[in-house]
Parts: C-alpha cells; sequence; structure tokens
C-alpha cells in the first residue's frame, strides 16, 4: 500500500488529535481496555473526529493540524493510531512539542506523528500476535505482548480496539520517536 505525503500528513494529525482527546479512549467497564471490539461500520465518526472528541488529545490534535494531516486522517484509510495522550506529551523533555510545532520542524513533526500510523485496521489481538509493524513513515515498531499487556517500542497501550469509520485507535502512554 503506498501513501502520497498528503495522506501521510493527515495521519499525522489524527494522532495529535487521538492523543488530546481522553474521555473517549477510557477502558471498558471491567475490561482490560481491548474488549471494545465495535465493527467498524458501526463507527460514526473518523479518526481525526474520534479522536478530538474523546478530550484527551489536544496536543495531538495540534500536532496533526501543524503537520497539515486533518485530511489524510479523514481519508479512506483504513489506518492503525498508535495516539499518545497528553500526559505523554507532556512528559518530553521541556520545550520539545513547541520546538516541533514550528514552521520549520514541519518534516520532522510529520515524521513523528506519521511514525504512529500503521496502515490496514489492526486490532488489539491481532496486534498483540505481532512481533512489529512497519509505520507509514516507513520505519519498524516493535511489539511485546505478555501477561494481558501490550508495548509498542516500549510504550504501553492503555486502551485499545477505539473504533473509528475509518480504522482503529490504540491508546499509548508515550509518544514514539522514529530512530535516525
Amino acid at each position: 500500500m503506498s501513501f502520497r505525503l498528503l495522506p501521510i500528513r493527515a495521519l499525522a494529525v489524527a494522532l495529535v488529535l487521538a492523543v488530546s482527546t481522553p474521555a473517549a479512549f477510557a477502558a471498558p467497564a471491567g475490561g482490560n481496555g481491548a474488549a471494545n471490539n465495535a465493527a467498524p461500520a458501526q463507527a460514526r465518526a473518523d479518526i481525526v473526529d474520534t479522536a478530538v472528541g474523546a478530550g484527551q488529545f489536544k496536543t495531538l490534535a495540534a500536532a496533526i493540524q501543524a503537520a497539515g494531516l486533518v485530511d489524510t486522517l479523514k481519508g479512506a484509510g483504513p489506518f492503525t493510531v498508535f495516539a499518545p495522550t497528553d500526559a505523554a506529551f507532556a512528559a518530553l523533555p521541556k520545550g520539545t512539542v513547541e520546538s516541533l510545532l514550528k514552521p520549520e520542524n514541519h518534516d520532522k513533526l510529520v515524521a513523528i506523528l506519521t511514525y504512529h500510523v500503521v496502515p490496514g485496521r489492526v486490532t488489539a489481538s491481532q496486534v498483540a500476535g505481532m512481533d512489529a509493524a512497519t509505520t507509514v513513515q516507513g520505519g519498524e515498531l516493535a511489539i511485546r505482548a505478555s501477561g494481558g499487556a501490550v508495548t509498542v517500542n516500549g510504550a504501553r497501550v492503555v486502551s485499545a480496539d477505539v473504533a473509528a469509520s475509518n480504522g482503529v485507535i490504540h491508546v499509548i502512554d508515550k509518544v514514539l520517536m522514529p530512530q535516525g
């Protein structure tokens, strides 16, 4: 599957939005965060709108907007987004987010955001059975599953299978940084 630059930018925007919207990504009651397997056809909002509606992905939403990825992440997809929360962005060294949002760092921001996106709709049960996944950015994410917990490049999946009309969101507790 190939992606044009514009779609990649939209993916990054969706990631940003997903990270800044917490309420919509709360784990299901009595579950492990991976039990929300709503059928994709039932999801009405795309990845960007789903993330914005959640409320815990304000930083992600701002980054997706700055990267010009909104239209891509609102596109047909499907996409799987590992969305860092606002708290994950806040844990970055002071000034990192502000620096990434500057126009001169546009390409770096796009690379970081698209590193959080995997082509296709990959559910939590599928992710748990994988050792790695190739991102839209072109890098590889290392996936580990143990004792019911899943990590992606060391970031813990805190809520999984948040359905969107054009994919699925898995909420993570760290911002993933591409190597190189």
